[in-house]
């Protein structure tokens, strides 16, 4: 007898939405946000928060309940994200990447054995996890990596580098794109997952970046790493053609995070624009300022849409290739233009860091750069509107 799925309604969905949005703003503001100048100034990367928010569900909000996980969709995702990012977006970055990335990929991939071992530690937020595809050599060019990882018995040896990793030192779990095979070839790389303090595994150095510095940015290095084969992640050489899959997730979360940094440094100016006097009146009674508010709020609107919309269609199972490239491009674009004009705003107050579209206005560029440069989701959106 065939089983019937039954289907949240769209009504429920909407108030846990708002139940969501509620409590990780509550959170955020009480947990996070008296700390951010410090933990931006010092790069300090709070794992502490990390397991308050997995006590709240955050941290494994796609995984199945069966595995600890909340057994949420990806609209509900978003929405945290969102709300996240809204206070700082540096929390919001390294909770979309242990969520859509590392767990999400044992999720999507891991064998039954692998979810029962892993995801209920990252879902609870006792792991924090990181994923390792990029390296020094090889950015958009994930095909031609240089870590290898060679079979010897029922051993893999690792030998190689990773870098730019989110989570990379302080993450507990390392899902780790390595090549098998031939450079160039899609069937050439395999995913293993690596746990920290196993022998050869190492973290190198912390990168000391323009914004998003409370967010763990590391380069991993693997010297005669030996792992069991049962930490493969699926078939010898489906580690690119899983990642890629993987990333069309992981790029509707970082639309999330800009639509969240947008939505951030666009409230601050707002807010400021009402209190700011000169002339003897409000400075959002003046034309090019309200003109700037209203250009601010039209593509905050307008990336919140082809977010949600991407987000949508993962839900439903269907394709989401495009539809999550141009929400990640459209949004992260405008996480940019929307930080610069609330710092054009507050003029000389927001060059400081006493005031929040400073911090605003340096994290929202990696929104451009992160999962695929606004290039490389160019090259995605063209090859998907010009296919047969």
């Amino acid at each position: 007898m065939d089983t019937v799925k039954l289907e949240v309604p769209e009504s429920e969905r909407e108030e846990n939405c708002k139940l969501i949005a509620e409590a990780v703003r509550d959170f955020a503001v009480s947990s996070i946000k008296p700390h951010i100048r410090e933990w931006d100034e010092i790069q300090h990367f709070p794992k502490s928060v990390f397991k308050d928010l997995g006590d709240l569900g955050l941290m494994g909000m796609l995984v199945p309940e069966e595995f600890g996980g909340s057994g949420l969709g990806y609209k509900e995702y978003v929405t945290a994200i969102i709300e996240l990012s809204k206070v700082d977006p540096s929390v919001g970055l390294s909770m979309a990447a242990h969520n859509s990335l590392c767990t999400n990929h044992i999720c999507m991939f891991g064998s039954q054995e692998q979810k029962q071992k892993y995801l209920p530690k990252l879902a609870t937020g006792q792991f924090v996890g990181a994923w390792g595809l990029t390296e020094p050599y090889t950015g958009s060019d994930a095909g031609n990596m240089r870590t290898t990882a060679v079979r010897d018995g029922d051993d893999w040896i690792i030998n190689g580098s990773k870098n730019f990793i989110t989570n990379g030192k302080s993450g507990d779990v390392t899902v780790l794109i390595t090549r098998t095979g031939e450079p160039g070839d899609k069937h050439g790389a395999t995913a293993f997952i690596i746990e920290q303090g196993t022998p050869g595994y190492t973290s190198g150095r912390k990168e000391d970046k323009l914004g998003m510095r409370a967010s763990e940015t590391v380069e991993l290095i693997f010297q005669d790493c030996r792992i069991p084969d049962s930490q493969r992640i699926g078939e010898i050489g489906d580690g690119f053609i899983q990642s890629l899959k993987v990333l069309d997730g992981g790029r509707i979360s970082i639309a999330a995070l800009s639509v969240g940094t947008a939505l951030g440094a666009y409230e601050a100016a707002l807010s400021y624009s009402k209190e700011r006097r000169q002339f003897g009146k409000a400075i959002c009674d003046f034309q090019a300022i309200a003109f700037k508010l209203a250009d601010m709020y039209t593509d905050i609107q307008a990336s919140m849409l082809l977010t949600f919309h991407a987000a949508a269609l993962k839900d439903k199972k269907e394709k989401v290739t495009l539809a999550s490239a141009a929400a990640k491009y459209h949004a992260s674009e405008t996480a940019v233009r929307v930080a610069n004009e609330a710092v054009q705003i507050f003029g000389g107050y927001g060059f400081v860091k006493d005031y929040p579209v400073e911090k605003f206005y340096r994290d929202s560029k990696l929104c451009t750069i992160g999962e695929g440069t606004s290039e490389i989701q160019k090259v995605v959106i063209s090859k998907e509107i010009l296919k047969d």
